[in-house]
């Protein structure tokens, strides 16, 4: 199941990657069209800090901090900066989900995010895994539809 997981969020996230810097003019990755609250960009970077949060800091107990304020009111962040910390979460996410064992994927997960559920660690990476995807898509609609 690890490196199932592993696959699946590496290949989104380098996915991810190319959407970025397919944006053609830097400015773009801000703009907000129609009644959408949030950028492209700060949608990078709220993927980005979701995963160094929950699977680095959570589950591989890096020293990340998340500022989850930032990653919604951030402009102007340059694409080169959201394109690293998108690579350098790649290894983060491996390591981390690699140091677990099956029993540890079965087990509660140590921060509950929902009010009404309780999730394994599994059941919350199969979530952060459609989390991304949901992100994604509306990443890269924005980008085809607008042609940044």
């Amino acid at each position: 199941m690890q490196s199932l997981i592993i696959h699946q969020l590496s290949k989104d996230l380098q996915r991810l990657y190319k959407d970025i810097e397919s944006f053609k003019e830097e400015e773009n990755l801000w703009k907000i069209m129609g009644d959408v609250s949030n950028s492209p960009g700060n949608l990078a970077l709220h993927l980005v800090g979701n995963l160094n949060h929950f699977v680095g800091h959570v589950i591989g107990k890096t020293d990340y901090v998340r500022n989850r304020t930032f990653e919604f009111e951030a402009k102007a962040v340059p694409k080169s900066e959201i394109l690293a910390s998108i690579q350098n979460t790649i290894p983060i996410i491996t390591t981390a989900i690699n140091g677990l064992t099956d029993m540890e994927l079965k087990q509660e997960f140590p921060i509950q995010i929902f009010s009404d559920e309780i999730l394994t660690t599994e059941a919350m990476l199969l979530h952060l895994t459609n989390h991304l995807n949901y992100h994604l898509g509306q990443i890269n609609y924005s980008r085809r539809i607008n042609q940044f």
